[in-house]
């Protein structure tokens, strides 16, 4: 089942148990706009290249609609229209005042030099800059997108709006970007991970982790887990995967990679195939990487009591059945890697209000943010007796479907 087919069962499934109108859950599942447009640019041998750059702004019933530029050769309206849909009930889960979008070009950044991903992404800006704003459309890295992309995209539309520091996010803190913001999504999944557990009358220490995907994310949320007394027993990313069954040092392996480019060759663990990543034994599985990589092939083979989405939609529908069998718990996505968003909307604030702030505060709002959301999920849990990723849903369905009623919706 491909992403947008996904989410919108997720969504309907949370509709029929808030009884929300059909006309009003057809309206709420529509997206708000879609943006295609062609983005052509000289290489820097001379020859002229075109892409498709894909904007789509799903809700803005709660405020001015947010989410990442992804640039990867995979890029396509239905996966924008999947995370786009997925940040309006992020957004409202984690009770900030946001709606969902979601952006890309389809290409392999590996494949072009600096300047020419500077020029793609200047060109793409001019396409869309009368339909993104600080109070409209707020866009922020994603995959294969940084703090840099960030800042071409706030100087190009610069250019046409004058200085607007709060036009993007994830900038370099330099452009205004907020501290804390590039631990921000692993910092959350640590916060998250830590409520799920304590519910359990588990913590983070003594726990054995599994995580697929060693980039930002994936390895803020070891490095971080690695500090709380956690065991990171195998680890895997695009070069390869390893397996330390003491637990792996995680320090070294940061030090590794930056200098590797990959976990592959670490000497302190040793190499397993990456396909068997997601179901190696452990106590904690955070799938950190692309989506749909657990499905019904092998969810019968995950040994893990709980898994942590850090990914976007990671967990196919059918897996998901299978997992609840099992009485494996699931912290979904919208929830789980919510942390990123979550400071993206502290930067802004800073951003508008012309007021920094420190790193401490920033990590102690953020667990305030993801404690409260966690809690908030399971009240919604015992209310229309659901696992966690409908309690999920349903409360970001229901923020979203109020604030629609509330600004003048008629059936």
């Amino acid at each position: 089942m491909n992403a947008l087919a996904a989410t919108s069962r997720n969504f309907k499934q949370a509709a029929r148990l808030l009884g929300l109108d059909s006309k009003l859950e057809k309206s709420l599942l529509i997206p708000f706009r879609e943006i295609k447009v062609e983005c052509t640019i000289p290489k820097d041998d001379g020859s002229l290249v075109s892409y498709v750059g894909f904007r789509v702004q799903h809700d803005n019933a709660r405020g001015p609609m947010k989410g990442g530029i992804r640039y990867h050769p995979e890029v396509d309206p239905d996966e924008m229209n999947a995370l786009a849909q997925l940040m309006t009930w992020k957004t409202a889960v984690a009770n900030i005042p946001y709606g969902g979008a979601k952006g890309g070009i389809g290409c392999t950044p590996g494949e072009l030099s600096i300047s020419e991903l500077e020029r793609l992404t200047r060109v793409f800006t001019q396409k869309i800059h009368d339909l993104i704003g600080t109070h409209t459309d707020v866009p922020a890295p994603d995959m294969g997108t940084n703090s840099q992309t960030m800042a071409w995209i706030l100087d190009e539309y610069s250019k046409f709006h004058g200085y607007s520091p709060a036009v993007v996010t994830g900038k370099p803190v330099d452009l205004g970007g907020s501290l804390g913001r590039d631990a921000a999504t692993g910092r959350g999944v640590l916060f998250a991970t830590e409520a799920l557990l304590r519910e359990h009358g588990k913590s983070i220490s003594g726990q054995r982790f599994v995580i697929q995907g060693f980039g930002n994310v994936g390895s803020w949320a070891a490095r971080l887990i690695y500090e709380n007394g956690g065991k990171v027993v195998a680890v895997s990313d695009i070069s390869g995967a390893i397996k330390n069954s003491k637990g792996i040092d995680i320090p070294s392996l940061l030090k590794h990679t930056i200098e590797k480019r990959g976990v592959k060759g670490f000497n302190g663990a040793d190499p397993i195939d990456a396909n068997s990543i997601l179901v190696e034994d452990c106590d904690v599985l955070i799938p950190a990487a692309l989506g749909g990589v657990i499905n019904r092939e092998n969810a019968n083979g995950i040994c893990a009591k709980f898994i942590i989405e850090a990914a976007n939609h990671p967990t196919d529908p059918e897996a998901d059945e299978i997992l609840s069998k099992k009485g494996v718990v699931i912290l979904p996505d919208i929830l789980a890697n919510s942390g990123g968003v979550t400071v993206s909307y502290f930067e802004w604030v800073q951003n508008i209000q012309g007021f920094m702030w420190d790193e401490e505060k920033v990590n102690n709002e953020l667990k305030t943010y993801m404690t409260n959301g966690f809690k908030d999920v399971k009240e919604m849990c015992h209310t229309h007796n659901c696992d966690l990723r409908m309690g999920a849903f349903t409360l970001g369905v229901n923020r979203v479907a109020r604030a629609t009623v509330l600004r003048g919706w008629e059936a």
